[in-house]
């Protein structure tokens, strides 16, 4: 016998316009398992489209650095969002989501299967759960945090936001340096905003998610050996080219993966095997920290597929219920 809340539930399910999502750490193959899931769509014979949401791959500059799919790879798939902002404009989570609802909207008015593909948590997060509505930091508060080493900005949010803290490593700058700006400036804890979300699609879409979990000695492999290869085929010059542009250390792109690292061998900071090895660190590091948050920032019920050496295309369909 069928439960009428429950038919009632996946009735309005299935009134509402679909979208994919696979979220992984970087380096898991996120971008080839998309592609590979657009094609079976359009074998199915309906269109689909790639929307980028990894914080590095928007930006027009990183093309090398970011991993950024080539138009080979891309297989003739639309590919949305990638290298759509110019390294000197910042582009924050809010401006993300709004960028992919538009195109979100306009792929489910052609008919066609939005695919969202990233590990930026945040990026997501902000699409699907709305934007905290917080006020304008104060330059002067965020000029100030931002001097500060993120050892000592630690302590500081330790005492300011000590709650925040307990849910931060001590090395996240990004989110230890926004946390303690907005308590400094808005004399209320991040929390306090985030609890006024307003602005998510989550309720308005049917989201069939995939959360990539490779196992992890083989992934840190991928990522060293990637690395690697990136500074083979044109990294440095990109950051060559990026450091000749005089762009603030404090934009995003000057802070994305690999940037402060080879940056310092272009400066004679580090030598270039020392700028590889410090890079393949940060590497792993970042794709730790995308593991904790697939592993604990996500609904319990988003399916996570674990792997080693290649992915199921068959299961991750099935688990994504296209």
């Amino acid at each position: 016998m069928i439960n009428e809340e429950s038919f009632q539930s996946e009735t309005n399910a299935a009134a509402k316009p679909r979208v994919a999502l696979i979220a992984g750490p970087t380096a898991s193959g996120k971008s080839d398992l998309a592609v590979k899931l657009a094609l079976h769509t359009i074998a199915q014979g309906r269109d689909a489209v790639i929307i980028n949401a990894d914080s590095a791959q928007v930006y027009a500059d990183l093309r090398v650095l970011s991993a950024r799919p080539s138009d080979e790879e891309m297989q003739g798939v639309p590919h949305i969002l990638f290298g759509a902002w110019d390294g000197a404009q910042a582009c924050s989570a809010a401006d993300w989501a709004n960028a992919a609802k538009h195109e979100i909207a306009r792929a489910h008015a052609s008919k066609a299967l939005p695919i969202l593909v990233g590990g930026t948590g945040l990026y997501i997060n902000t699409l699907l759960n709305g934007i905290a509505p917080v006020p304008e930091i104060n330059p002067i508060v965020r000029e100030a945090v931002r001097a500060l080493p993120v050892a000592d900005a630690y302590i500081a949010l330790q005492i300011e936001d000590p709650d925040r803290a307990a849910l931060l490593a001590p090395a996240d700058a990004q989110r230890i340096t926004r946390a303690l700006e907005v308590v400094r400036s808005t004399g209320l804890p991040l929390a306090h905003w985030q609890k006024q979300r307003s602005g998510g699609i989550g309720d308005d879409i049917t989201l069939s998610p995939v959360i990539l979990m490779p196992e992890r000695n083989w992934l840190y492999h991928r990522c060293d050996l990637r690395f690697e290869l990136m500074c083979q085929a044109g990294a440095i010059d990109e950051v060559a080219a990026l450091l000749a542009r005089n762009l603030p250390d404090s934009q995003p792109v000057m802070r994305a993966i690999g940037v402060p690292e080879i940056t310092s061998y272009l400066r004679g900071d580090f030598t270039r095997e020392q700028a590889i090895a410090a890079g393949q660190q940060a590497t792993r590091n970042y794709a730790k920290r995308q593991y904790t948050w697939l592993r604990n920032q996500n609904p319990g019920d988003w399916p996570r597929f674990a792997y080693e050496n290649s992915i199921d295309m068959a299961h991750i369909v099935s688990l994504l219920r296209i």
